[in-house]
């Protein structure tokens, strides 16, 4: 027992942690993700789950894979099993600016820094800018796990309107003009601009120089996290932001969606100021990346028709984005969603009286999961709206999953009709096109 007066330790068995009082006040804000507290209901055979964003990797070349990496531990292996670059393997980093040239981006190996997973990059660009309290500006709705991180360094996420266009550039230059306003300047603007997490929208080709300079004539960096978008269905790659303003975006990447994510890499590219610091925070955090999932990825791309591959995936996932489309309009007609020109997700809108987050647990009951809507916006709005993903389950699957979430649907609307609620609606900025829109 401690003799100043200030300091008491609690009784033993007063408290389930006993490091209650110890913590730093930052983890007060830290909670866990709506996504990931689903995946063991969602992961039962029986439950066809809408709801994780994992990739369908069932047609890569295991085989060759396998015969690969042998190869490259026998050839490698005291290398590849070692210590390497807080930066990254140069290599690969080469390798990488040959993909970024895909989206009309000319950078240069020595501006990128690979990272555990873009995830490791979007905290790494949070730690070296944001403070307690800062403002960063994020389109509503926006990806959770962005959310997680910029929560965890206390940050305030001042959300701004997108519409089937993507960002809105008015939206975005009254958001930002009304918090200088207020004294308030925002750190960065953090946006998703291809096939979004969760909108499935996608920021127009006309739209994006305007959201550059408005973000320049602000004097607010970009932070342009980018996933999805070798993963059209239809058209080429857009040009990214970083193509049009290498100075003003710092640019993530990630091998996870385009080849594996059990590898763990991803990247960012930034300005050479910023670069260095990414760097440095990356080493006090992890040292290094995995030299073994580097080369693993760089062996991949030089051995392997890695542009064939996301093709293939191109084509897989625009069939799970037709079968999601076509059991929407068979089974929820009464409800409207996003129709994604590329990646993972539709957006739905429910109808009028519906709370997505209180209806979870019957649907889950009826072996049918998907992610509530509060789950994308700071404030916790967005309860008549969830996310379907339509990457992971098979076409068939995802129609019985949409039967079955209908039933759901339909249940709910009845007790509404009966009994009647309050509309949970509030702070809604992004609606659903109707069925008929593309």
């Amino acid at each position: 027992m401690s003799d100043d007066p200030q300091v008491s330790t609690p009784a033993a068995g007063t408290r389930l942690d006993p490091w209650h009082g110890s913590y730093a006040a930052r983890t007060r804000g830290m909670r866990a993700s709506e996504i990931r507290a689903l995946f063991s209901v969602a992961n039962r055979p029986e439950v066809v789950s809408l709801a994780g964003g994992m990739p369908n990797i069932a047609g890569l070349p295991m085989d060759r894979i396998a015969e690969e990496t042998q190869r490259l531990l026998a050839e490698r292996g005291a290398v590849a099993l070692q210590y390497g670059s807080g930066q990254g393997e140069p290599g690969l980093r080469e390798q990488i600016t040959e993909v970024m040239a895909l989206e009309g981006m000319n950078a240069h190996p020595d501006d990128v820094v690979v990272t555990t997973g873009s995830q490791q990059a979007l905290d790494l660009v949070a730690r070296i800018f944001l403070d307690p309290g800062d403002v960063v500006v994020a389109e509503a709705p926006s990806y959770v796990g962005a959310l997680g991180v910029f929560r965890a360094y206390e940050a305030d996420v001042v959300h701004t309107p997108m519409d089937a266009d993507g960002l809105v550039p008015d939206a975005l230059d009254a958001t930002l003009t009304r918090l200088a306003a207020e004294g308030r300047r925002a750190k960065f603007l953090y946006t998703v601009p291809n096939f979004h997490n969760p909108a499935g929208v996608t920021l127009s080709a006309e739209r994006r120089p305007r959201i550059v300079e408005i973000a320049r004539r602000h004097g607010v960096l970009i932070l342009e996290d980018n996933p999805y978008g070798l993963l059209g269905f239809d058209s080429d790659p857009l040009p990214a932001l970083a193509s049009l303003a290498p100075e003003g975006v710092v640019y993530l990447g990630s091998f996870s969606k385009t080849f594996a994510p059990g590898y763990r890499v991803g990247w960012a590219l930034a300005p050479h100021a910023v670069r260095d610091r990414l760097v440095l925070a990356s080493e006090s955090s992890i040292l290094c990346p995995s030299m073994m999932s580097q080369l693993s990825i760089a062996t991949y791309l030089s051995t392997s028709d890695w542009r064939g591959q996301i093709k293939s995936y191109r084509q897989m996932y625009a069939e799970r984005r037709d079968a999601m489309v076509a059991a929407l309009a068979e089974h929820l007609p009464d409800c409207t969603w996003t129709t994604p020109d590329g990646g993972f997700y539709t957006w739905l809108r429910l109808p009028d009286g519906l709370d997505a987050r209180e209806m979870l647990p019957r649907a889950v009951t009826a072996l049918v999961a998907y992610v509530p809507g509060t789950a994308f916006y700071a404030d916790g709005s967005g309860a008549d709206h969830m996310r379907l993903s339509y990457c992971y389950p098979t076409p068939e699957r995802i129609t019985e999953g949409v039967r079955r979430l209908a039933g759901v649907v339909s249940a709910e609307q009845e007790l509404v009709t009966m009994f009647g609620t309050s509309d949970a609606r509030g702070g809604r900025t992004l609606d659903a096109p109707g069925p008929e829109q593309p």
